[in-house]
């Protein structure tokens, strides 16, 4: 479409039919408008045409709860009439007081400090400022480097960011920050020749342990992952003798792990924090964040030991704060969203539910030759797009897969969540993701919609001249 048409049309992104610039820092001119949200109740969602849409990603891999809980907005609702905002410099909070102690109850010893924020950036930005916090209360300011994977993502602040393994956002943001140090992420699907799944992870923990000894062991502060991985590695699940390996190279050389849980953690693996997989190889500093709260207010939780806070407390207090940090309003709501997986047991339907998921979505790579892999934990799921799975040969990169599928999927009634990494330079999939409310029948459904659009990808490839491998 030209952009006279553009500007024309109420319906594309650009211009409105007053000449006005529409959602100009949401998405692309020229791109399609996406439908007015009306109304939502569990894992469906409403326009305001009165269509209806599946949530099978939760959003952003937020909603965990589903949409339109009672309780949670009871919840909301009977905090906003006794105080919406109180600074903790002036008061403190009982919401924040209860939500701490219950989730310092889930995660256990060694994470019984919690710090709220406002979402997964904040969360990650906060975990590394007190890390350094920490280490310069020891005595031991040269530690300052947090090591990163490639590729990773851990924030869209540029401290998340310096962090983050993702050579694109390098090249626009990096003159404005201080790139961190990278080791490999252990791939389990695209590995370099000559590596099984399990010999690459065991490589990927190595470099770690040379990065380590590159920079000088005493300045490295911290590692950074994500213990079961989200849209940056797709749901990238490593062997757990990975996980205590890299837990004993931090071990032996003083640095603190910290593990990004803003998609993995609050039950989506099937247990509170995906690092109860392996309890042996516990982290340090833990960052939650999009299901904490289920979508119904903004909140971000770091997670930290008791000797840690008290040692940054004792050397002048925590040198860090935002304006909504603490919020009572968003406690609240993370209070009552705990309470209703905890009561409900969902952790538990996260296990149930993603055996069928995984079940059906390895029917579904069966069927279709776009499919090259399915890989994840609980309700934390993805599947690896491809041209060819014998050769894992990618769709060719302009055909956009993973967008085209979201875009066929949003036209058939279910709503997914993509993002490339280092504009597909890994490899292209798709998060499933659904609310832990959902149920077999729904799964069902969700993955009947999935096949179809697959099949219709596949036809507009084949029409295209792109040559697919066979089922």
């Amino acid at each position: 479409m030209s952009r006279s048409k553009a500007a024309q049309d109420p319906k594309v992104l650009g211009r409105d039919e007053r000449g006005g610039p529409v959602q100009v820092f949401f998405a692309p001119a020229g791109s399609r408008r996406r439908p007015t949200i009306d109304r939502a109740e569990g894992i469906y969602m409403w326009d305001t045409e009165g269509r209806r849409y599946i949530d099978a990603c939760s959003g952003p891999v937020a909603s965990n709860l589903g949409h339109g809980n009672t309780r949670v907005i009871e919840a909301l609702v009977k905090q906003a009439r006794r105080a919406c905002f109180a600074f903790p410099a002036a008061f403190e909070s009982e919401a924040n007081a209860a939500l701490a102690d219950l989730i310092t109850s889930l995660t256990g010893p060694g994470l019984e400090r919690a710090f709220f924020v406002s979402g997964g950036s904040e969360a990650n930005e906060t975990a590394i400022k007190l890390a350094r916090q920490y280490a310069v209360a020891k005595g031991e300011p040269e530690r300052c480097k947090v090591i990163g994977r490639m590729p990773s993502y851990h924030g869209a602040t540029l401290g998340a960011l310096a962090v983050t393994g993702d050579p694109a956002a390098e090249a626009l943001f990096g003159p404005m920050m201080k790139i961190m140090p990278k080791v490999p992420a252990p791939l389990s699907y695209r590995v370099p020749d000559g590596h099984t799944a399990e010999s690459w992870a065991h490589e990927a923990a190595e470099a770690l342990e040379r990065e380590i000894v590159r920079q000088g062991p005493e300045t490295v502060l911290a590692f950074i992952m994500e213990p079961v991985g989200g849209l940056s590695t797709g749901a990238l699940v490593a062997p757990d003798a990975y996980h205590r390996r890299v837990r004993d190279i931090c071990n032996r050389h003083g640095v603190l792990l910290i593990h990004d849980e803003i998609m993995s953690g609050a039950g989506r693996t099937g247990t509170f924090l995906a690092a109860d997989h392996v309890p042996e190889a516990r982290p340090d500093i833990v960052t939650l964040a999009k299901g904490i709260s289920a979508g119904y207010a903004p909140l971000g939780v770091v997670l930290a030991p008791r000797e840690m806070v008290a040692l940054v407390a004792e050397g002048g207090g925590f040198a860090h704060a935002y304006t909504y940090f603490t919020n009572p309003l968003s406690c609240a709501v993370g209070l009552a969203v705990v309470q209703e997986m905890l009561e409900h047991d969902l952790m538990a339907n996260a296990r149930r539910m993603g055996t069928v998921l995984r079940a059906r979505l390895e029917g579904l790579m069966a069927h279709s030759p776009l499919v090259g892999d399915v890989r994840g934990k609980g309700l934390l799921m993805a599947i690896e797009l491809v041209a060819d799975k014998a050769s894992k040969a990618m769709i060719p990169l302009e055909r956009m897969a993973p967008y085209r599928i979201a875009e066929l999927a949003l036209e058939r009634g279910l709503i997914q969540y993509v993002r490339r990494t280092a504009k597909g330079a890994y490899g292209d999939w798709l998060m499933i993701t659904p609310p832990l409310i959902v149920t077999e029948a729904q799964i069902d459904e969700i993955v009947s919609i999935l096949g179809d659009c697959l099949e219709a990808l596949a036809a507009e490839l084949r029409a295209a001249g792109v040559a697919l491998g066979h089922a």
